[in-house]
């Protein structure tokens, strides 16, 4: 860097802070904020912050991600709507999502790629807010990428998911939106985890996340088997996002769907959900006339 180098000072970044609030007792009328007393924005080596007394609190309160209506009186609103699911079988991994990105009522793009590349070996899935998601899971490649350099082995994903909670744990309240799976296959076998926002990890056998999960989990309940070949696996996790597709208006575009092996992941296919609803829908006619 040529020059002077810019530093961002203290009193910059411990606004809205307890080491802040114990070190400036003025408060701003009305709003019980902390008003920054020297802060001008646009200077250089600054960040520029919300133009108000208390910015951390003002951000607390217009800009957190909640669940429901809880965020009815919010400025801006996190407006989430997806189906993601994988499951593990005697034969791999099926990882399937759909790929519409949604704004509200507004479909925003149809196109997202929901399943993160993190390796050869090893997938993450987004559900929730889609650069909190796509933003940490890529860092999550990165950690990945240095453990396998420093080690001379890839990382378990065991490992690779206790990385992204912990990094989800230490930014819990930040108002992160995320609901995501990590998995892949080691030396363990196939494995499947379940990481969001809070750093909650679950293990387990298969997971949905999204808006349209709960009709991709009746799908699942009702035809999961441990024991399904792989072209009855692979027609379980289409049929899954599919019918959560249909149902819920969040949820739809194209279907990308993965099979993770022991010699590492492969897109077995992306389908246009409507071309999966006429194929289906010419099965259940065949059916009803038989």
């Amino acid at each position: 860097m040529f020059g002077t180098s810019l530093v961002v000072e203290n009193d910059i970044l411990d606004i809205g802070s307890s080491k802040f609030d114990r070190g400036n007792g003025s408060r701003a009328t009305g709003s019980g904020g902390i008003c920054p007393p020297s802060l001008v924005l646009g200077e250089p080596g600054q960040f520029d912050v919300p133009n108000v007394a208390d910015p951390a609190h003002f951000c607390r309160n217009n800009f957190a991600s909640a669940c429901g209506n809880s965020d009815r009186n919010q400025t801006v609103k996190f407006a989430k709507g997806t189906t993601t699911l994988a499951f593990k079988f005697d034969g791999g991994i099926i990882v399937s999502v759909d790929s519409r990105s949604t704004m509200g009522a507004y479909i925003a793009s149809g196109t997202v790629k929901k399943v993160i590349e993190i390796n050869p070996f090893l997938l993450g899935t987004m559900a929730g807010g889609a650069a909190d998601c796509s933003f940490w899971e890529r860092n999550l490649g990165m950690q990945c990428r240095m453990y396998e350099l420093r080690n001379k082995k890839r990382i378990t994903v065991a490992a690779a998911s206790k990385l992204l909670a912990n990094t989800m744990s230490s930014y819990r309240g930040y108002g992160l939106s995320m609901g995501t799976m990590i998995t892949g296959w080691d030396e363990t076998g196939p494995q499947l985890y379940y990481v969001d926002d809070d750093g909650t990890r679950l293990k387990g056998r298969y997971f949905s996340v999204g808006s349209g999960s709960t009709y991709a989990y009746g799908v699942l309940d009702t035809y999961y088997r441990p024991d399904l070949t792989v072209e009855e696996a692979i027609d379980l996790g289409k049929r899954a996002i599919y019918h959560a597709c249909h149902r819920d208006a969040m949820s739809g575009s194209i279907n990308n769907l993965y099979h993770v092996t022991k010699d590492g992941w492969v897109k077995i296919h992306a389908i246009d959900v409507n071309d999966m609803h006429y194929e289906f829908l010419d099965e259940k006619n065949a059916m009803s006339q038989s």
